[in-house]
């Protein structure tokens, strides 16, 4: 599907927190949305799929205004996970994953067939299945980020939203994450726009990469050329190397920050 932000801005109390955001999504790729803290990533996420409906411009999806689809519509082709999440007491991780479908289903209508599959499809994706009847509150950190990333995927979104899938995670939960977050594109073409803060995740992980900085895009366009030690000194302010690891990939890594 066609997403694209158009003259996009934020304020809250005086304070600018997006202006004049213009970017169209390349469809069914994998696009991240980096830069420094508080630089509007986050509210760009929520603004996409209507989570912030006072926003100024336009978000169009395959040329419709999404404020006259309503976020019902929209969360049928589109989820979110976000950063924050409150942990569900007692809720099992086959429960949660149900929360997701409730989109798809009617007022009065119980479980189908579809949302049955749906869940099914969602927890062996992310390789949930084993733990379908803990609860949600006993599993590790990458145990529920992968419960909550099952929830998103019931939903069967063409659209994948993701605000800093990886925090709090371990090195091998991170890559786990990245793994199935890749292979969703992948194997199912679904299209992932997420924030980021690892640039070697951007650089490995992406097609697309959006920067922004001071509240508006700085850069945009194929990790590779964006991110380099050049321009990630000017991002972040910090002073980087880069070396090729043993995958034959550049990699960036920040050595020191600069001093004002």
């Amino acid at each position: 599907m066609k997403l694209v932000v158009e003259n996009v801005g934020f304020e809250i109390g005086g304070k600018k927190i997006l202006s004049d955001v213009n970017y169209s999504f390349a469809e069914g790729k994998r696009t991240a949305i980096i830069g420094p803290n508080g630089a509007g990533k986050s509210t760009l996420l929520k603004i996409i799929c209507l989570l912030n409906e006072k926003f100024f411009g336009k978000v169009t999806l395959d040329g419709e205004d999404i404020k006259t689809l309503g976020r019902k519509k929209i969360s049928q082709v589109m989820a979110i996970l976000p950063q924050e999440k409150e942990n569900p007491a007692d809720l099992t991780v086959r429960q949660l994953t149900f929360f997701g479908r409730f989109p798809h289903r009617k007022i009065f209508g119980g479980e189908t067939k579809e949302d049955i599959e749906e869940v099914e499809r969602a927890l062996k994706i992310t390789r949930m299945k084993e733990f379908e009847n803990r609860q949600v509150s006993t599993l590790s950190g990458g145990e529920r980020q992968r419960a909550w990333l099952a929830m998103t995927l019931a939903q069967n979104p063409k659209i994948l939203l993701l605000d800093e899938p990886t925090t709090y995670l371990d090195i091998s939960h991170q890559l786990e994450v990245m793994e199935i977050v890749s292979g969703l594109n992948k194997n199912f073409g679904m299209e992932i726009i997420m924030v980021l803060h690892d640039i070697n995740h951007v650089r490995i992980y992406c097609d697309e990469v959006v920067v922004i900085k001071n509240h508006e895009i700085f850069a945009a366009g194929e990790p590779e050329k964006i991110l380099t030690a050049e321009t990630v000194e000017k991002i972040f302010e910090v002073k980087a190397d880069t070396f090729i690891n043993s995958q034959g990939k550049k990699i960036i890594m920040p050595t020191s920050v600069l001093k004002k």
